[in-house]
């Protein structure tokens, strides 16, 4: 085979493969935007239901269904609605003591039919436990037995055989993501919050606060206004944060001495200046509760490498570029 044909054939693969993946992101995208226009009011009773569980809401599904009730589990969990996911097959086999009386229960299968699920489905029902079927088929036993059914529209797998789940168990994914994010805004859950459940990562990181790196009590480089400079090098050599701050008789900050500030004065009658005399008055200073992130930009902007941290005039840390980079603020 000439280079010319290899070509050929390479192209009409490649025109191929991406046809084929439009095919599949358009045919799921109309799924979704089908499933947005089917909601109404078995979605808000779902949501009721899961509010008002006292206990977890527990997810439980097969196959590719149960992959998604995994991540449907965690997305709750992780933005204030307690869950866990319990495996179909293991329920049978004594993982039903997991689930209480003070749960509720979100139950996936495609089909409607999945034979794993049977014994879960019995279990809500004998002891009443409210049970959400999400199926895209509204006769099957799921949905029959459910107290609240949330039924997928009628679209085809992305699978040219139809066989495969993904049209399907996209639309599932998007819905446990829209009951999560429904039943967060309920709650009033914040970034404050979010942080709680994500202090490792990239998002712990994005949702870090100035008070939470700052060095302050012993750590605070700080001297009164009359302080000579031998006091105020010891200070700053003792700290190491390449600063001081000047702090008056009345608790507030009057403002800091920096490495620069000693070269900017160097002259012969520097070491019998008080502090007052050398300190940058009225320094750019931020609040403990103010994001890190947000620090660092303003250190960026104003080509600074500290900031002392502030509330009601009073120096409360200080901040070092350092730490920020440590703690993988970017």
């Amino acid at each position: 085979m000439n280079s010319a044909v290899r070509d050929g054939s390479a192209a009409s693969a490649a025109s191929a493969d991406l046809a084929s993946a439009r095919r599949v992101l358009a045919t799921e995208a109309t799924a979704l935007a089908a499933l947005a226009d089917s909601l109404g009011d078995a979605f808000i009773a779902a949501c009721d239901a899961a509010a008002a569980a006292q206990g977890r809401v527990v997810v439980s599904g097969m196959g590719k269904s149960g992959h998604v009730g995994r991540k449907i589990a965690a997305t709750l969990a992780s933005t204030g609605t307690p869950a866990f996911f319990v495996h179909p097959a293991e329920a049978s086999h004594g993982d039903l003591g997991m689930i209480t009386t003070s749960d509720a229960v979100i139950g996936l299968s495609n089909s409607g039919e999945t034979p794993e699920l049977s014994d879960i489905i019995a279990f809500t029902r004998r002891f009443e436990i409210p049970l959400i079927g999400i199926t895209s088929r509204g006769g099957s036993t799921l949905a029959v037995e459910s107290d609240i059914a949330l039924v997928l529209p009628p679209i085809p797998e992305a699978c040219p055989m139809g066989l495969a789940p993904t049209t399907s168990t996209t639309m599932m994914l998007a819905l446990g993501d829209a009951l999560a994010v429904a039943l967060l805004e309920r709650r009033g859950f914040s970034a404050a919050d979010f942080r709680v459940f994500h202090p490792g990562g990239q998002l712990g990181r994005r949702l870090l606060k100035v008070a939470d790196i700052m060095h302050a009590g012993q750590s605070l480089p700080v001297v009164s206004p009359q302080a000579g400079m031998t006091e105020v090098i010891l200070e700053m050599t003792a700290k190491s944060l390449g600063c001081v701050g000047v702090v008056g008789p009345d608790g507030l900050l009057a403002g800091i001495i920096t490495d620069g500030d000693l070269r900017r004065h160097l002259r012969a009658d520097l070491m019998t200046q008080p502090a007052v005399e050398v300190m940058t008055r009225d320094p750019k200073t931020v609040l403990p509760s103010l994001l890190a992130a947000e620090a660092l930009r303003v250190m960026n902007e104003k080509s600074i490498t500290s900031l002392f941290v502030v509330e009601n005039g009073r120096a409360l840390g200080v901040l070092h570029v350092h730490d920020l980079l440590r703690a993988g603020v970017v």
